[in-house]
């Protein structure tokens, strides 16, 4: 019998979670190693998996989510950039590069698009599939001149300070986007206006949405989910 690497993942990651909740029962202290152990094998896995060249191919007659896209967000009301308040919304792209970037709205617009119809993968199980324009995060990289220690980049949010770092190869992966358009028009509040992270590669709460910091980084820093027990590559 063969396993697609979703399957493969899954099937691992339950294996583990037994191994896990017998450890919690029988030792907690034991038990944290083993998770602290489990994730770097898993994430040794994933990463092993990993293919710059693979991408997600959806049919073009592929039926949209549309209006059925899920929305989430962490503050209590939906997050809305003000600019009276807060200022003409920006872009920093800063950290391990050469040249920082203050990117307006316009000013990413103005950069090489790309738009592709792809699938996000949720780690409750489900998927759902939009159209998204935006700038590659490789891009954007190149634009600030990512020095050769920057090896994972984090992605922040004016959402309650949401945060996921990623490692570089997929934050520099073809399909991996800072977007502002969702099927054919600029992004809304509900899905991370003015802009946000979108990729195939991985799921979907390291798609950091509301976007204001892109920052790359020698070493990674966790994430909002992360933090609170999730995998932290989360890898599709």
């Amino acid at each position: 019998m063969s396993l697609d690497r979703r399957k493969f993942i899954t099937v691992s990651a339950a294996s583990l979670s037994g191994a896990l909740l017998a450890a919690c029962d029988a030792n907690p202290k034991s038990a944290g190693r083993l998770l602290a152990l489990a994730e770097a094998r898993n994430e040794t896995v994933e990463r092993g998996l990993f293919r710059h060249a693979a991408v997600d191919r959806v049919p073009g007659s592929a039926k949209l989510a549309g209006k059925d896209f899920p929305k989430y967000f962490i503050s209590d009301t939906v997050p809305t950039w003000n600019p009276a308040a807060r200022g003409v919304w920006r872009l920093e792209v800063s950290g391990a590069v050469r040249t920082p970037l203050s990117l307006t709205l316009d000013d990413l617009i103005k950069l090489p698009r790309i738009t592709q119809k792809v699938d996000h993968f949720c780690v409750e199980g489900w998927n759902a599939r939009a159209v998204w324009s935006g700038v590659r995060v490789s891009d954007l990289a190149r634009l600030a001149g990512a020095t050769n220690d920057a090896h994972y980049v984090d992605f922040t949010s004016f959402d309650s300070d949401y945060h996921e770092s990623w490692d570089m190869a997929s934050a520099m992966h073809a399909q991996t986007l800072v977007a502002y358009g969702m099927d054919g028009t600029l992004l809304g509040p509900a899905h991370g206006a003015p802009a946000r992270v979108h990729s195939p590669v991985k799921l979907g709460y390291k798609n950091t949405k509301y976007l204001t910091k892109v920052i790359f980084m020698p070493a990674k820093n966790g994430g909002y989910w992360s933090d609170l027990g999730y995998e932290w590559y989360g890898g599709t």
